[in-house]
C-alpha cells in the first residue's frame, strides 16, 4: 500500500457503488481513513468490508446530502470518528430528467438540483467550515460530468444544466476559500464502466460496440482511472492546483 494519504482522513460521498466506491478503495489503498458515506447503509457497508478485508481503515456514515444538517452531522461524526477531516470527495449525485427540457417535471428538475447543485453546497460548507480551523487546511474534489460545462446532449439539458452547476460552483468556492488553506477542485467523468453508462436492455459487450464508434479513446474510462485523477487533485502533487475542473472522457468532449 502507498502512504501518500498516510494519516489523512477521507471523506466520500455516494460511496456505496460506482465511482464513490471506487474512489474510497482508491484512498484506502493509500494509507487514508476513508468515511464513506451515502443514503443506504447496505452498500455502505459493502464498501467498507472491501476496504477492511484489503487492510485499509474505514467506516460507514448513513446521510441524505440534501439536508443542510444531515450533512452538518456527517462532517461532525466523521471528525469524532478519525480526528481531522483532510479531504472530502463529493460524489453524491443522481440522474434524473432524461427528457426534452419543454417536457421536464418539475419534480425530476427539484430533485436534481436538490441533490447534484444543493448537496454539493451544504457539503462545501460544511467540510470548508471545518478544514479551515486545521493548520493543515484541506482539499475537496467535487464531481462534476463532461455533460454540463463541457458538452450537451438531447434530453439530457436539466442534467447538464445541474452539473454544469457544479463545476461553476467549484471554482467560486475555490477563489473564495483557498486563502482558508482549503483547495478546491472538480473532476469531470464521462462515461464509465458502470450501469450508469449503459442503455435500457443494452449489454457490456454492446456499450463497448457502441463506445468504439462515438468514443475517440474507444471505450468508457475505467472508475479506477477517474479515481486516480480524483486522487491526484486531492493529494500534494497538486498543491497549486486551485479551481480546476479535470475531464476524464476519452476526448468526447475535446
Amino acid at each position: 500500500m502507498s502512504a501518500r494519504f498516510a494519516h489523512k482522513t477521507v471523506l466520500v460521498t455516494g460511496a456505496g457503488s460506482g465511482l464513490g466506491r471506487a474512489v474510497a478503495l482508491a484512498f484506502a489503498a493509500e494509507g487514508a481513513r476513508v468515511a464513506v458515506a451515502g443514503r443506504t447503509a447496505a452498500t455502505l457497508d459493502e464498501t467498507v468490508a472491501l476496504i477492511t478485508e484489503a487492510g485499509g481503515t474505514a467506516a460507514a456514515f448513513t446521510a441524505d446530502v440534501s439536508e443542510s444538517a444531515a450533512v452538518r452531522d456527517l462532517v461532525t461524526g466523521v471528525v469524532e470518528r478519525f480526528g481531522s477531516l483532510d479531504v472530502a470527495v463529493n460524489n453524491a449525485g443522481i440522474f434524473r430528467g432524461g427528457a426534452p427540457i419543454a417536457e421536464l417535471s418539475e419534480s425530476d428538475w427539484q430533485t436534481l438540483i436538490s441533490v447534484n447543485v444543493t448537496g454539493v453546497l451544504y457539503a462545501l460548507q460544511a467540510e470548508i467550515a471545518h478544514m479551515r480551523t486545521q493548520e493543515s487546511g484541506g482539499s475537496i474534489v467535487n464531481i462534476a460530468s463532461n455533460l454540463g460545462a463541457h458538452s450537451r446532449r438531447p434530453g439530457l439539458a436539466a442534467y447538464a444544466t445541474s452539473k454544469a452547476a457544479v463545476s461553476a460552483l467549484t471554482r467560486g468556492a475555490a477563489l473564495d476559500h483557498i486563502q482558508d488553506g482549503v483547495r478546491i477542485n472538480a473532476v469531470s467523468p464521462g462515461p464509465l464502466d458502470t450501469t450508469m453508462s449503459l442503455r435500457p436492455g443494452e449489454s457490456e459487450a454492446e456499450r463497448a460496440t457502441r463506445m468504439k464508434e462515438v468514443q475517440p479513446l474507444g471505450r468508457v474510462s475505467t472508475t479506477a482511472e477517474a479515481a486516480a485523477a480524483v486522487l491526484y487533485l486531492a493529494s500534494d502533487d497538486a498543491a497549486s492546483v486551485v479551481g480546476a475542473d479535470l475531464v476524464i472522457d476519452g476526448g468526447a468532449s475535446a
